[in-house]
């Protein structure tokens, strides 16, 4: 009788315990975006958070900590405690290029849970309205009159936008030279005040800006921009992409993430997201759940690190 009624009082004890811990979320969740405010990607985290929040129960509160090319947020988010409440909304690039060139940045791909994709970027390379620059054969034809002294601006290091320039640089046979920004919205003032010859930008930056692409790095031409070829037309195969969304520390318990995911999937059908998803220049179709999104960020980690074994980023 007296072990019987010692594991009664366990059994109370525990099942007490259980229901004392309180449902998810019960406070506050962050959501860590490493761009600069004003970014495509910070339209989009802003758009999901908003639509997440009713779901949750929580506010959803969106915190710019830009640098690094994405690197220096995707650290912090990364030494957060792992209990859903502090996130991560980026591309994969953070995970897929910078830990490859830089060793400085306190995580690594395995530092981080998948949540759900919710955008796909398209890269483009652009100048003011007013450039002599009208197509890829006019950027290569000066920058061999002029070897290096063509300058263009990017979001960061090793940053998708930065590689697209790159790579198609590289293939053409010419140089430029490169001039790095802490976020896209920088990169559009210095190009339209002509500071930089061109940019090497995410689609949805030059929406409503005076700005012309030169090219779209996709397989076909943007629904959004249809009278800038792709690189594809112009003789470059090239269509570098980028793709993202929202990430929890490892570790974060699988309910969490399960939690956090059905919000995100039925906030990534609502309108006010896909109005900002249009505004951003998101494809139809962005949205994959934790499974998918993790096997593809895992692809895109391998077919990065072919693409870097043969490029010359010189930082």
């Amino acid at each position: 009788m007296f072990w019987r009624g010692i594991l009664l009082l366990v059994a109370l004890y525990l099942a007490g315990a259980a229901q004392a811990q309180p449902a998810f979320p019960d406070h506050p969740i962050q959501v860590i975006n490493p761009y600069g405010a004003g970014s495509t990607t910070d339209l989009l985290t802003r758009a999901l958070a908003s639509a997440m929040q009713p779901r949750l129960g929580q506010p959803v509160v969106v915190v710019n900590r830009d640098g690094v090319a994405g690197g220096l947020g995707t650290g912090l988010a990364a030494r957060a405690p792992a209990d859903g409440y502090t996130l991560l909304f980026a591309p994969a690039v953070v995970f897929s290029v910078l830990p490859s060139v830089r060793q400085d940045l306190g995580y690594r791909p395995e530092s981080f849970t998948p949540v759900c994709q919710a955008f796909e970027n398209t890269m483009v390379l652009a100048v003011r309205q007013d450039s002599p620059l009208r197509t890829l054969a006019d950027l290569v034809t000066a920058a061999k009159a002029r070897p290096g002294a063509l300058t263009y601006g990017h979001q960061g290091v090793a940053s998708v936008p930065h590689l697209a320039a790159v790579v198609f640089l590289q293939a053409a046979g010419v140089e430029a030279q490169d001039v790095p920004y802490r976020s896209e919205p920088n990169v559009v003032v210095e190009l339209q005040a002509g500071r930089v010859d061109f940019g090497a930008l995410v689609a949805g930056s030059i929406n409503n800006q005076p700005l012309r692409a030169l090219a779209v790095f996709a397989p076909r031409r943007h629904h959004l921009l249809p009278e800038a070829p792709t690189a594809r037309e112009q003789g470059y195969d090239l269509s570098p992409a980028s793709f993202g969304g929202l990430f929890a520390p490892a570790g974060t318990p699988a309910p969490v993430v399960a939690r956090l995911a059905a919000a995100c999937a039925a906030a990534a059908t609502e309108p006010s997201y896909a109005e900002a998803a249009r505004r951003g220049f998101q494809p139809q179709a962005y949205h994959l759940g934790p499974e998918a999104f993790a096997a593809r960020l895992q692809a895109e980690i391998a077919e990065k690190a072919r693409l870097l074994a043969g490029l010359r980023l010189d930082r």
